[in-house]
């Protein structure tokens, strides 16, 4: 029955592309614009940053002095602090592919992974103060209240996924295909850093499409709603919408926009994350958990 609807719905998009493909176009050169000007820029560069330092096993030197508190707090090794702190300056989906990386690479247990999965996987300050804050809220103000809001609702949410368990464990000492495995060389660290944002950009592309095909049904809500479940498809576009909002509302619809990330970006950390096999519910409701703290953070925020 799911293949059968899948199936179903893209055959429907499929025609609606073709009766109408101006449409379509449009929705997918604001997709590409929406990835080249507001995502590209802050991914890039961090993933081949952090991938040259979890491949020269530096990794564990750079993060030993949190190792105390963080498997106090969180249950993980002290490696989650140097993730966190990436994903928060680098934004969706640094945090889940640096996760990715130090799993395949044996420096973390699968328990470890899922367990930084609910606080390292994050929005950064140059999407959420500059783009969303500076120029779609017009409210630098707001940027940093989302900020904040953003940064907090992480580390509540990692305290609240702290004592979760995965199935079938492993650590990195009784993983032999681990511990043969070859550093990349730079230019794989290119290669592999570029595809993985090529994937985010189609993925965002895809989806900006699938808002346009969907939106005769979003004419059904009430208009002030729309913004909210359309950047629960894809974060880019709800804030883009948010902005014709009153503007606490639009603050509040936000932080839980950027927070959850859309299903989007959900699909963008799976992708990220298909080796460590997380499976996709956990993973959802650990977005959706950040997203909701961080609104009511935002509120509490705002009627101070």
């Amino acid at each position: 029955m799911k293949n059968f609807l899948v199936t179903s719905f893209i055959l429907l998009l499929m025609f609606l592309i073709v009766i109408s493909p101006e449409r379509f176009i449009s929705s997918s050169f604001l997709g590409l614009q929406a990835f080249a000007l507001n995502v590209l820029p802050c991914t890039l560069p961090f993933m081949i940053l952090t991938k040259i330092i979890i491949e020269q096993g530096n990794l564990q030197k750079v993060s030993s002095c949190f190792e105390r508190p963080f498997k106090k707090i969180f249950g993980t090794s002290s490696q989650a602090s140097y993730v966190f702190v990436m994903s928060i300056l680098s934004g969706y989906p640094v945090g889940a592919k640096m996760t990715a990386d130090l799993y395949e690479n044996g420096k973390i247990t699968k328990t470890e992974a899922y367990r930084m999965t609910s606080f390292c996987s994050n929005s950064g300050p140059m999407f959420i103060i500059g783009t969303v804050g500076s120029l779609l809220l017009n409210n630098v103000k707001f940027g940093f209240i989302l900020f904040i809001s953003h940064i907090i609702s992480a580390l509540i949410n990692g305290v609240l996924f702290s004592r979760i368990k995965a199935k079938n464990d492993f650590t990195a000492n009784n993983n032999t295909d681990i511990l043969k495995k070859q550093p990349l060389t730079f230019g794989e660290i290119i290669s592999n850093s570029t595809q993985a944002s090529l994937n985010v950009g189609a993925i965002i592309c895809l989806f900006f499409i699938i808002i346009e095909a969907v939106s005769p049904m979003f004419s059904l809500l009430p208009q002030q709603l729309v913004p909210l479940f359309e950047g629960c498809i894809e974060i880019t576009r709800g804030c883009i919408d948010c902005a014709i909002l009153q503007p606490k509302m639009a603050c509040i619809f936000c932080s839980f926009i950027i927070s959850f990330g859309g299903i989007s970006t959900l699909i963008q950390s799976a992708v990220m994350l298909k080796k460590l096999k997380i499976p996709m519910w956990l993973f959802s409701v650990q977005k959706l958990s950040q997203g909701i703290i961080s609104a009511l953070i935002t509120t509490i925020i705002l009627m101070i």
